[in-house]
């Protein structure tokens, strides 16, 4: 098993940055696939990012890159995203993910989410 927690979700203004962590206990995460997804009201959750556990390799959405960067730290075994440049149509309710595969789809472990609402 592995647990995942958010944090660092909340109310930013247009333009502004957030940093998202994720932290992660239970099994070693070394041959883990860490992403990062969001979901809309209204919509369907949507792959935003992921990174390789080892060796750091990551992906991201069209929609974020550019803004959002993925990364981990391996000592605190934790997962970050930090979003810059923020839309409002990156409001969502974030969530951590981990997977055995190098995906953006079929995650086995997931977080219990973060919210993040982008307003003026």
């Amino acid at each position: 098993q592995v647990q995942l927690v958010e944090s660092g979700g909340g109310l930013v203004q247009p333009g502004g940055s957030l940093r998202l962590s994720c932290a992660a206990s239970g099994r070693t995460l070394s041959s883990y696939t860490m992403g990062w997804f969001r979901q809309a009201p209204g919509k369907e959750r949507e792959f935003v990012a992921r990174i390789r556990w080892s060796g750091g390799s990551t992906v991201y959405v069209d929609a974020v890159k550019g803004r959002f960067t993925i990364s981990r730290d391996l000592a605190k075994n934790t997962v970050y995203l930090q979003m810059n440049s923020l839309k409002p149509d990156d409001t969502a309710v974030y969530y951590c993910a981990a997977s055995t595969r190098w995906s953006s789809y079929g995650y086995d472990y997931w977080g219990q989410g973060t919210p993040v609402t982008v307003s003026s």
